[in-house]
């Protein structure tokens, strides 16, 4: 029974893989997988154009460009209801079975005798709701890129990276060279 949960596990997870690798790439050509979200930004030099899709994995390891801004996106939050679970016990009881043995060999007895525990059943229980602040947007440090990976068609492309690349980058002169291992695309 387990071999076959186990071999099915590992088929769906080989079919999954498969169908991700497929489906990753759109033919577009855009390199942003095809998702315009058509919401328009303003970076620290006063343009404006269309970002790429938030959140999207980046198609390589490293990539190499010239800086042209950078932009720093704030944790965004927001307020939200849930509902407030409580431990509500009751007392309750069950049947305890003890043994004991006596003796070895041919001689050896086992006595066998029930006792009565008690013990309190705790199970969490809706009681009203209760407020709390939920993450809309996680904070973000992004980079534009001209020139991405030496491809003079690849310009205006945003990725996500760490602050220390972040701090880097926005301290160099528009279009000097810079590379870095970004943590996502588009901003």
């Amino acid at each position: 029974m387990f071999s076959k949960r186990l071999i099915a596990a590992a088929a769906t997870a080989v079919v999954i893989a498969g169908l991700g690798a497929c489906g990753s790439e759109t033919g577009n050509g855009s390199g942003s997988g095809g998702a315009d979200l058509g919401s328009s930004w303003s970076d620290d030099a006063g343009r404006s154009g269309q970002d790429a899709a938030p959140h999207a994995r980046p198609d390589t390891d490293t990539v190499r460009g010239l800086r042209d801004s950078v932009r720093h996106l704030s944790r965004k939050t927001a307020k939200a209801t849930r509902p407030h679970l409580v431990n509500k016990c009751t007392p309750a009881t069950r049947r305890a079975k003890h043994t004991q043995q006596r003796g070895t060999g041919t001689r050896k007895k086992t006595r066998t005798w029930y006792t009565t525990e008690h013990y309190q059943d705790c199970k969490k229980v809706r009681n009203g709701t209760e407020t709390y602040t939920r993450t809309v947007r996680p904070q973000q440090w992004c980079v534009r890129l001209d020139d991405v990976d030496g491809d003079t068609s690849q310009d205006d492309r945003w990725y996500q990276v760490t602050r220390t690349t972040y701090d880097e980058a926005l301290t160099m002169a528009e279009h000097t060279r810079i590379e870095f291992t970004p943590a996502g695309t588009g901003c």
